[in-house]
C-alpha cells in the first residue's frame, strides 16, 4: 500500500507563488513508477496538472507549462510542486496521484489552493 499527504495549499494573490508538497510512505512505495498531481475545480472534471516519471521525464497540462515545476526527491520520499505566477483560474483542490507497476493508483486528500484576482 502507500499513503500520500499533501501540505502547502493555501490562498494567495494573483501572480504569487504557493508549493504543494506530497509526502508518500507505505510498504509498496518502492514499485511507484509515476507520481503526479491532478486539480479539480468547482463543477469541473478531475483534470492532470504534471506528473514526473521515475526516470525523471516530467508532462505538464498546457495551461500550467512555464509556471509549475514539479520534482521528486527521493531520500525525503516527496513531490513537490511549485506553482509561480498564479491565476485565479488555478483555484482547484490539488491532489497527489501515484500509480505503481501494477497498474494500482493511489491519492492524497488533496488540498485546496485559492488564487484571488
Amino acid at each position: 500500500q502507500v499513503q500520500l499527504v499533501e501540505s502547502g495549499g493555501g490562498l494567495v494573490q494573483a501572480g504569487g507563488s504557493l508549493r504543494l508538497s506530497c509526502a508518500y510512505s507505505g510498504s509498496s512505495i518502492f514499485r511507484i513508477n509515476v507520481m503526479g498531481w491532478y486539480r479539480q475545480a468547482p463543477g469541473k472534471q478531475r483534470e492532470l496538472v504534471a506528473q514526473i516519471i521515475s526516470g525523471g521525464n516530467t508532462n505538464y497540462a498546457d495551461s500550467v507549462k512555464g509556471r509549475f515545476t514539479i520534482s521528486r526527491d527521493n531520500a525525503k520520499n516527496t513531490v513537490y510542486l511549485q506553482m509561480d505566477s498564479l491565476k485565479p483560474e488555478d483555484t482547484a483542490v490539488y491532489y497527489c496521484n501515484a500509480e505503481d507497476v501494477r497498474s494500482n493508483t493511489y491519492w492524497g486528500q488533496g488540498t485546496q489552493v485559492t488564487v484571488s484576482s
